[in-house]
């Protein structure tokens, strides 16, 4: 039972209604996939218009604003999930990291973290990214140099923000106890 239960979409008021029906436009990687959950999360945050709404607006430019490639967010995001535990958050991620054309295997591999084989250099140094800023709040210099040699200054800001919201939103969703929705089953880590 969610501790939080989300609100059904009859019970959002209009000005998050139109507020999300706009959210879910302009981040909808693959329309065909983004009806298939989520409402779940966003139910739970229609219970707080004042703060979804914002949260929301700054997580829209991660998912379609930010500069980093769709691959190099969701393997931050997934290492996130991983992490921190949240099988929700991991769930709708595995859905947006198969558009972004990640296979199963690399998907799984993730869970494994920097130190698994097959990753190229940058893709290890950011899912080490990932790991040091959720242990020590700071992407280390070594880290920071080797990704520094591959991105400009927005892609390492993007790179920090989408780890810290999505940390963030990984301890909201395990806090407020929101369930997956069904279409989420065949997404969700098998073992924990």
């Amino acid at each position: 039972m969610a501790r939080i239960s989300p609100a059904t979409p009859q019970q959002w008021t209009p000005e998050m209604r139109e507020f999300f029906d706009g959210f879910r436009t302009t981040v909808a990687a693959d329309p065909q996939r983004a009806g298939k959950a989520g409402l779940n999360l966003v139910g739970t945050l229609a219970r707080y218009p004042a703060l979804a709404m914002p949260f929301l607006s700054f997580n829209a430019h991660l998912l379609s604003g930010t500069s980093l490639t769709d691959r190099q967010r969701e393997l931050l995001v997934l290492r996130v999930a991983s992490v921190r535990r949240s099988d929700y958050e991991w769930a709708q991620h595995v859905i947006l990291a198969e558009t972004a054309g990640m296979t199963k295997g690399e998907i799984l591999r993730v869970a494994d973290g920097p130190n698994a084989p097959e990753w190229s250099p940058l893709e290890r140094s950011l899912l080490s990214a990932v790991d040091e800023l959720l242990a020590d709040g700071v992407v280390s210099e070594l880290t920071w140099s080797a990704l520094a040699e591959e991105f400009n200054t927005e892609q390492l800001m993007d790179m920090v923000f989408t780890v810290g919201c999505y940390s963030m939103l990984a301890m909201a969703l395990r806090s407020f106890d929101v369930n997956p929705e069904p279409e989420l089953a065949p997404y969700l880590p098998a073992v924990r």
